[in-house]
């Protein structure tokens, strides 16, 4: 019984023929690989962004609403004319947005002046 030889191979079907061969068994294996492999590490890495961006929305909206309901106590206290408490200074102090994106009141505080929010009217 005669060994293969690609060398025997060559010159019985020639070269073409054994290149095309092996490009085949190339584009099977790499075929084999990213169906059996990279598809399913590509869903569950789909499945996690979508997840991701889910929670990035409910945050969003989560600020959305925190700045309407700052926005309102504001505006309250401009319509009344009440000064600010102490404690409700700091914390506005201590969390004041410089995002341009999340300002949803219309409603400009200005601290430095006289410690009560003024309406951009």
């Amino acid at each position: 019984m005669e060994e293969f030889s690609l060398v025997e191979a060559i010159n019985q079907y020639g070269f073409p023929i054994i290149a095309a061969c092996g490009l085949g068994y190339f584009v099977y294996y790499i075929w084999q690989w990213v169906t059996n492999e990279i598809d399913p590490m590509i869903g569950d890495a789909t499945k996690t962004l979508i997840a991701l961006v889910d929670r990035i929305r409910m945050l969003d909206n989560d600020m959305i609403r925190l700045n309407t309901k700052l926005a309102m106590v504001l505006e309250y206290y401009n319509k009344t004319n009440k000064s600010m408490d102490p404690e409700m200074e700091d914390i506005l102090n201590k969390y004041k947005t410089t995002s341009q994106g999340f300002d949803q009141s219309g409603v400009e505080y200005d601290r430095k002046k006289s410690n009560t929010p003024s309406d951009n009217e």
